[in-house]
């Protein structure tokens, strides 16, 4: 019984992961005819800010071909996250407790909605300071001409930094109901926050003074957010705890289990050698 329930646990994933990746792939169809308009605005930011006559290029011979469809994919990831994270969450549902899955959908929603913000704010406030700087700073007589894959990724780049550098209100939330830290604590903590920021900001965006603070400001209001929303937020008591831990315990046992059914499994299967 213990084998079959890991079984289901492996099938009911594999099950989740095939719904998931097929709504990437069928937008991704969706978006295909359109991956050279989309990259068009992609480019916009950098193409405004481009000294007149310049234009991007492509140092490699299949870059125009295949990078649009690089994007067209990755678009197709990011407009589906709502829906891939609706898969994580029934996978995991069944070992919820009610009062967390009510829990569940908001923090879902709010950070579908938080990621999507952080690349809008991106798009449409970090890229047109930085690389109206980043062109302005050019020496004279030299012709700024990015490649285009080396702006994709770029730009996907600083997509991530700031869709994730937006969770952070979830995460502080989490953090609070999970039991590991107080609000109060928190406050206290407030100067290594602003100081985590501008760190987290230095990493993940170029080596530049705008680009570092465009992101460090952001999260440190979005962490004030979540710290006011987690003053109505009720810690998870000790009991819960306690009955997580048990869960725990009973999965390892599933699990190990699970794998001995395995093993004895193949054993049987393997012939005997002369």
């Amino acid at each position: 019984m213990q084998g079959a329930t890991f079984m289901s646990h492996l099938l009911e994933l594999r099950d989740r992961l095939m719904r998931g990746g097929g709504a990437v792939l069928v937008l991704f169809i969706a978006a295909a005819p359109f991956a050279n308009t989309l990259y068009e605005y992609l480019a916009m930011p950098l193409m405004a800010a481009l000294p007149e006559g310049n234009s991007m290029i492509s140092t490699e011979p299949h870059g125009p071909f295949f990078v649009p469809f690089k994007f067209a994919f990755a678009f197709a990831t990011a407009v589906a996250m709502p829906y891939l994270l609706y898969q994580l969450w029934a996978f995991v549902a069944p070992g919820l407790y009610e009062h967390e899955k009510r829990l569940t959908i908001p923090l879902l929603l709010s950070s579908s909605i938080l990621f999507y913000l952080g690349i809008l704010f991106a798009y449409f406030v970090v890229f047109p300071v930085i690389f109206a700087f980043f062109t302005s700073t050019a020496p004279e007589g030299v012709l700024v001409m990015t490649d285009i894959s080396a702006y994709l990724s770029f730009v996907l780049k600083l997509f991530f930094a700031f869709g994730l550098a937006f969770e952070v209100p979830v995460a502080t939330v989490l953090l609070v109901r999970m039991g590991i830290t107080t609000p109060a604590k928190l406050s206290t903590k407030r100067p290594y926050i602003i100081v985590g920021a501008f760190i987290v900001g230095m990493l993940m965006t170029p080596p530049d003074i705008f680009s570092q603070t465009m992101l460090a400001i952001p999260v440190w209001l979005l962490f004030e957010a979540g710290l006011y929303f987690s003053r109505s937020i009720k810690p998870r008591s000790k009991t819960e705890s306690e009955d997580h831990d048990e869960d725990d315990e009973a999965m390892e046992r599933e699990l190990e289990e699970g794998v001995a059914e395995f093993e004895r499994l193949d054993s049987q299967d393997t012939p005997p050698r002369a």
